[in-house]
């Protein structure tokens, strides 16, 4: 079998003026990156505003595992299977950040058959979204600093900065440093950290935002420090809104891209669903349902990550709400979830799939708690035995969600058809859910990290340590104690063990740490041993990455 580099490199794309027609929209509406890649302009956005919307799908996953799920894959091979239909669909999806792919994860744009392309540049730079992102956070880290060299007029306490200096790449050594040593015109000396450009909360506030006056509004808002008397410091107080604004003026416009069969792509934002909210932007997301019949979406990571988010915070703020949701799953990580070992879990084991099935019946449930009609997807992989996908198919109808196999990462939209046709089945019935949300936002800070902990972790109890606590107590004492929580733990896991498989019970949820993102619009609740600056792995994939004298790239896939 052709691997994903190769099939990306023999397809022919269409010029991205003719993907535009597809949306509506014109080559005179476009800001071209080059041949097939381009940007919509917050102008021609805004002309979408009274247009009808199309029904939303929200694509999630059970607890990712080693076997790996294809969660964006199905979700591209979902929306060519709807184009194969008749439908007009359309993508949303999130953009790739250089950490993973040089990590241990690799690119982000799908795979197989179902890819989105260009593939190299949406997994290499790209337009340059999150370079723009990483200047502006770091913009704003240097005026603090300036701040307090110059003077310091708002009697900034150099011990109690809140904001960190960010970069896209996982670099553990930048965890802690120690900056401005030496004093005089070095700066101020302190302790200073690093987060990854992903988990910073420029990326998170530029993926909530509606447009530029709301950035300019989100920026102002952010808390980048306390003053001598215990009183929060913002990027407003500094007169930062404008500079930083100006570096992500380009960066605020979605991209716009195509798949291996032609279906548009709007790729914009990437935040980590572990640590930040994990959705793509709300311009694009809302600008895609003007543009479309279905808009397929997805959020990072399982359900009790990336998808309570996205309905937690992205459609609580942005005033959206799924029609339908995808949940995807393997016959593998199934079996992973009993306890197989990942040499083992290409061998025919359905009792093992029964064992494992507790961790995405949780997923479901939690999904249905929420009122949205669930399908389960399961991606379906060469040694899954007929078996194997009856009792997968079986089990999952015993929850009350509807099922549907699909071979989408080789025979891309062909092979996601019965996926599609089950979606279809959803929305045409024009019922459309209402919100409910996991917590109430006059809860305290407190009940709605429990709430969540409980209903979609399954959670017995939850420990907040004490400097968490102290944490809460300032900021609710702030004014910020209505804000909704975003909670960073472990992906593996619905607890916050990355080693717990299957569906924990009984377990406590420990929060050690609890940081303000007010220009964001909610609080980060830190769980576990979870970091905001990953490190690379014994063996990362930049080591097996080169390009030849005929400027062709090796080992990115």
């Amino acid at each position: 079998m052709l691997k994903d580099i190769e099939i990306a490199r023999q397809a022919k794309l269409d010029p991205i003026t003719e993907i535009a027609k597809k949306i509506g929209l014109t080559s005179d509406d476009l800001d071209l990156y080059g041949k097939y890649k381009a940007k919509i302009p917050l102008d021609v956005i805004k002309r979408l505003e009274n247009k009808p919307e199309g029904k939303l799908v929200l694509v999630t996953a059970m607890n990712p595992t080693p076997a790996g799920e294809g969660k964006t894959t199905v979700s591209i091979g979902l929306a060519q299977g709807l184009a194969k239909l008749g439908r007009k669909p359309l993508l949303a999806l999130r953009e790739p950040s250089l950490g993973p792919v040089f990590g241990i994860k690799g690119g982000a744009a799908g795979g197989g058959y179902s890819q989105l392309v260009p593939m190299e540049d949406i997994n290499l730079h790209f337009t340059g979204d999150l370079h723009a992102i990483t200047s502006a956070n770091n913009l704003l880290a240097a005026m603090v600093d300036n701040h307090i060299y110059q003077g310091n007029s708002l009697n900034i306490d150099k011990d109690k900065i809140l904001w960190k200096r960010c970069m896209d790449m996982n670099d553990r050594a930048l965890r802690n440093i120690h900056i401005g040593v030496g004093g005089g015109t070095n700066g101020i000396e302190r302790d200073d950290s690093f987060v990854i450009t992903a988990a910073s909360e420029i990326m998170a506030l530029l993926c909530m935002s509606k447009d530029m006056e709301d950035l300019k509004r989100r920026i102002r808002n952010i808390a980048v420090a306390y003053d001598l008397d215990g009183n929060i410091v913002t990027a407003g107080q500094l007169q930062a809104e404008g500079a930083l604004a100006v570096l992500l003026k380009d960066a605020m416009c979605p991209n716009l891209v195509q798949t291996l069969e032609h279906v548009p792509a709007l790729v914009h934002g990437g935040p980590f669903a572990n640590i930040s909210h994990g959705c793509n932007s709300v311009i694009a997301t809302k600008a895609g349902l003007k543009m479309s019949d279905i808009l397929v979406t997805e959020a990072g990571f399982g359900a009790d990550l990336g998808a309570y988010k996205f309905l937690d915070l992205k459609c609580r703020a942005a005033g959206i709400w799924p029609d339908a949701v995808v949940i995807v799953s393997t016959v593998r990580s199934l079996k992973y979830n009993s306890g197989i070992p990942k040499e083992e879990l290409t061998k025919p084991n359905v009792e093992a799939l029964r064992a494992g099935f507790p961790n995405l019946a949780k997923h479901i449930e939690n999904m249905m708690a929420s009122g949205i009609p669930v399908v389960v997807a399961s991606n379906r992989f060469p040694t899954d035995t007929d078996e194997e996908i009856a009792e997968m198919k079986r089990l999952c109808e015993e929850t009350g969600a509807m099922y549907a196999a699909a071979d989408v990462f080789s025979k891309g939209g062909e092979g996601g058809i019965e996926l599609a046709n089950i979606v279809t089945s959803i929305l045409d019935k024009d019922e459309k859910p209402e919100p409910k949300f996991t917590y109430d936002l006059k809860d305290s800070v407190e009940e709605k990290i429990h709430k969540v902990a409980v209903n979609i972790f399954g959670a017995k109890d939850v420990d907040i340590l004490p400097e968490a606590q102290a944490r809460i107590d300032e900021f609710t004492k702030s004014g910020y104690g209505e804000l909704p929580v975003c909670i960073a733990k472990t992906q593996y896991s619905l607890s916050d063990d990355p080693k717990a498989l299957g569906r924990p019970e009984g377990f406590t949820l420990t929060v050690r740490e609890v940081r303000l993102s007010a220009g964001a619009g909610y609080l980060v609740v830190l769980t576990g041993k979870v970091l905001t600056m990953p490190g690379l792995p014994s063996h990362p994939a930049a080591l097996d990455i080169s390009i030849d004298n005929d400027n062709v790239i090796h080992g990115l896939f």
